[in-house]
C-alpha cells in the first residue's frame, strides 16, 4: 500500500506511511507535540525548479519566522515594562492619596482642638478672658500656621494625585495598545511558523526521495544572508542545541558517536565554520545527505542528514556561508546536524569538534 515504511525515533517514536510523489501523512511526537505532515508546499518564487521553490520557500519562511519572534519577543517586553510602570503609578497614586487622608486628619484635629479652646468665641473676648494674652496669641499664630501649612500640603499632594492619574492613565493606555499589538504579533508569529513547518516536511519528504535513490538532487542556490560572518571561525548553525556529542555510546550507532550533534529543526541553514573547498557532497547511506569542506589547514568539516545543499562540489565557501539545510536523512533519530572535524575526508578520521572549534575561537 505504501513504496517504504521508515521508522524513527525522536523523543519518541515518529512513524510515517507515504506514496510517491504526494506524502500522506507522518507522525512525529517529540517533545509531547503532534505534528502533522502537509501534502504540498505553499506558494514559492517565479521561476525556481519545484525542488529549489521549497527550499527557497524554506528559507525565506525560516528568516520571516525568525523576525517574527523577534519582533513578538521585542513586543512582549516592551508590554510588560509598560505594565510595571502603569502598576508602579497606581502604587504611588494609592499612597498620595493615603497621605491626603492623613493631612485631612491632621487639620481635623486641629480644628477640633481649636474649637475645644474656645474657638467658637470672639477672638476680642478670649484676648479678654485670657490669663496670658500674649501667650494666646503665639498659640493662635502657631495654630494658623500650622493650618495653612497643612493647606499648603494638601493642595500640593492633590496636585499631585491628578498629575500621578493622568500618568497612569496614559501608562494603562500604552499597555493596553502594547498588549493588542503584542496580540496581533504572536499570531502572525503562529501562522508564519504553521506554513514553516508545512514547507519544512514538503522540503524533507524530497530529501528522503533522493537519499534513497542515492542520487543527490544539485546545488539549491539560495539568497545568502546580508551579513558577513565577523569571525573567522563560526558555529555550523546559529541557534541551536548541543546533542548527541563525540564519543557517546548506544544502541543508536554500531560504534562510539563521531560527530557532535546539533538539535535544529528541518531547514535550517547550515553554514560554512570557516573557509575552504568543497571536496564531497553526497546522498544516501548512514549520513543521508552530506557535505564535506576542506579547509586551509588541512582538516575538513562534515555536515550530515541534511535536506538539501546549496553548494556543488569543487566549490570554494566562506565562513558563514550558507552550505545547505539541516534535515534528517540517512540513520537519523529525527531532525538535527551531525557535524564532524576529521583528519581526512574520510569516514573514521574525526576527531573532537568542541575543542577544535574552541581553538579556532568558537565555544559553543
Amino acid at each position: 500500500m505504501c513504496s517504504r515504511r521508515r521508522h524513527r525515533l525522536l523523543v519518541g517514536l515518529r512513524s510515517r506511511c507515504r506514496r510517491h510523489p504526494l506524502p500522506v501523512s507522518v507522525l512525529l511526537i517529540a517533545s509531547a507535540v503532534l505534528v502533522a505532515r502537509p501534502t504540498a508546499a505553499e506558494g514559492g518564487a517565479t521561476g525556481l525548479s519545484g525542488d529549489s521553490e521549497v527550499s527557497a520557500r524554506v528559507a525565506r519562511l525560516y528568516e520571516d519566522a525568525a523576525a517574527a519572534t523577534q519582533r513578538y519577543e521585542l513586543g512582549r517586553r516592551e508590554a510588560e515594562a509598560q505594565r510595571a510602570e502603569a502598576l508602579r503609578l497606581e502604587e504611588l497614586l494609592t499612597r498620595e492619596r493615603a497621605q491626603i487622608a492623613a493631612l485631612h486628619e491632621d487639620l481635623g484635629r486641629m480644628a477640633r482642638a481649636h474649637y475645644r479652646q474656645g474657638g467658637g468665641m470672639p477672638y476680642a473676648a478670649r484676648m479678654l478672658l485670657a490669663g496670658d494674652p500674649e501667650e494666646m496669641i503665639r498659640g493662635h499664630r502657631a495654630a494658623r500656621q500650622a493650618e495653612k501649612t497643612i493647606d499648603n500640603a494638601v493642595a500640593r499632594s492633590r496636585h499631585a494625585e491628578a498629575r500621578l492619574a493622568a500618568d497612569e492613565a496614559k501608562a494603562r493606555q500604552r499597555w493596553e495598545e502594547l498588549d493588542r499589538r503584542t496580540a496581533a504579533l504572536a499570531t502572525t508569529k503562529r501562522s508564519l511558523e504553521k506554513k514553516l513547518e508545512e514547507a519544512r516536511w514538503t522540503l524533507q519528504g524530497q530529501a528522503d526521495t533522493s537519499a534513497a535513490a542515492g542520487s543527490c538532487r544539485g546545488a539549491v542556490r539560495l539568497d545568502q544572508p546580508g551579513t558577513v560572518a565577523a569571525h573567522a571561525w563560526v558555529a555550523p548553525v546559529r541557534t541551536y542545541e548541543l546533542s548527541a556529542g563525540f564519543g557517546s555510546g548506544g544502541g543508536r550507532w554500531a560504534n562510539r558517536h563521531t560527530g557532535q550533534d546539533f538539535a535544529v529543526p528541518i531547514g535550517t541553514p547550515v553554514r560554512a565554520v570557516g573557509a575552504g573547498r568543497v571536496v564531497r557532497v553526497s546522498c544516501g547511506g548512514p549520513f543521508g545527505i552530506e557535505i564535506v569542506v576542506r579547509h586551509p589547514d588541512g582538516y575538513c568539516t562534515q555536515y550530515a542528514h541534511l535536506a538539501a545543499v546549496t553548494v556543488e562540489q569543487g566549490e570554494p565557501v566562506s565562513a558563514g556561508q550558507w552550505i545547505g539545510q539541516s534535515g534528517t536523512t540517512g540513520n537519523s533519530t529525527g531532525p538535527h546536524l551531525h557535524f564532524e572535524v576529521r583528519v581526512t575526508p574520510e569516514p573514521g578520521s574525526g576527531i573532537d569538534p568542541v575543542p577544535w572549534l574552541l581553538r579556532h575561537g568558537v565555544e559553543l
